[in-house]
């Protein structure tokens, strides 16, 4: 059992009813402060069990591997210093019962100590004009938050923790909070890139999504599942089954992973740049003849209670994380020297570099373009001010 879990389960009784009902590894999120070394990549579905989403004689589970070892070879080209893992390299399932489907995949990439997990699929809806990509990350869209009783779409349907069950959203919910403390802004900078890729390519962007997925829920990892184009839709499905087609999404989630590991490698070689910080001086002791005697007794003083401060939520955009304190100075940071501020986190990039003291969020949306121009993984974090 993880320490995450012994910690819920003294904050919150339900943990300890019902977290047997949501299996969930936690190998803790620092190794993300070592690095990307091992990316796992994930086929959706799978054999007899599992086709996912059939239209004709054309099977969701096909085209998802054929696009994962598309990936994962040209990481293996590209990127020599990484090792990929691949939860399926043939048409095949893991249990008759999905739960213990989608926890196998998760055990995979957690015994082989995966840095990221990338899920692939292909969507599908009742409207057939329907099209386009999208990623999602785990979390709640407000659908979710409304109780989710219906899927977003139809194909993930199966795959989404019932948040409608009060017991369950407690578990899940405490969950997604501990996410915003160790890899979840990984998760969401990943899924970003590659939306960034598809849109360089003129696909049709559905954005960045949060949704409560049973897969990303039990992977202990950055994670992300990228949906790579509607099934339904006739345009889609001629361009994921085609070779062309195939090739062209491989090449742009590859140009996201490299650009994550660059981005999270960046981070590591700030703290090796970063100036050392100097002991603290102690403070010199006083000659013995200085020291002068203390009386016996002394009248105690009647101590107040304080206050508790109060706080208030602002935002800001993040620019950059690393594990050791760099100088608001540092040239890494670009035309933002001087003006980034410092947020200490408990996170394994235990420092976060940060611009602007916005009062909302959509203040903060304003300047996001601009900072991104120069940190694409900038993204709007919030905050407690005294």
């Amino acid at each position: 059992m993880t320490n995450f879990v012994r910690r819920f389960r003294l904050l919150c009784p339900l943990l300890a009813l019902f977290a047997l009902s949501l299996p969930y590894n936690g190998f803790g999120a620092e190794n993300v402060a070592e690095g990307v070394k091992v990316i796992v990549i994930d086929a959706g579905h799978g054999g007899s069990r599992f086709p996912g989403a059939t239209y004709g004689n054309i099977a969701e589970k096909n085209i998802n591997l054929q696009v994962a070892l598309k990936v994962g070879a040209l990481i293996e080209k590209n990127l020599p210093g990484i090792k990929v893992i691949y939860t399926r390299k043939t048409d095949m399932h893991f249990s008759t019962v999905l739960a213990e489907d989608l926890q196998t995949r998760a055990d995979i990439a957690h015994f082989g100590c995966g840095d990221l997990f990338i899920s692939i699929h292909s969507n599908a809806h009742r409207n057939s004009e329907v099209r386009g990509v999208e990623t999602l990350i785990m979390g709640e869209s407000s659908r979710e938050q409304r109780a989710n009783q219906n899927a977003l779409y139809l194909n993930n349907q199966d795959e989404l923790l019932d948040m409608s069950d009060q017991q369950t959203a407690a578990i899940v919910r405490a969950y997604i909070q501990n996410l915003q403390f160790t890899y979840g802004e990984y998760s969401e900078m990943m899924a970003r890139l590659i939306q960034e890729e598809y849109v360089k390519l003129g696909y049709q962007n559905r954005g960045v999504r949060k949704q409560p997925l049973k897969v990303l829920y039990a992977t202990d990892m950055p994670s992300v599942l990228t949906e790579i184009g509607f099934m339904s839709n006739p345009e889609d499905l001629k361009h994921i089954t085609s070779e062309k087609g195939q090739k062209e999404i491989a090449g742009a989630i590859f140009r996201a992973v490299k650009r994550y590991v660059e981005n999270v490698n960046r981070a590591l070689l700030i703290d090796n740049a970063a100036t050392p910080q100097q002991p603290k001086t102690q403070p010199k002791a006083q000659p013995k003849e200085q020291v002068k005697a203390q009386p016996k007794e002394q009248v105690k003083e009647e101590v107040k209670p304080k206050t508790p401060p109060t706080t208030v939520k602002r935002y800001a955009i993040q620019l950059m994380a690393s594990v050791k304190q760099i100088p608001t100075n540092h040239p890494e940071l670009k035309s933002y020297r001087g003006k980034a501020w410092i947020l200490e986190s408990t996170s394994a990039l235990k420092y976060k570099y940060c611009y602007g003291d916005f009062a909302d969020k959509a203040t903060a949306q304003q300047h996001i373009e601009q900072v991104r121009k120069e940190f694409p993984q900038a993204f709007i974090i919030t905050f407690d001010k005294k």
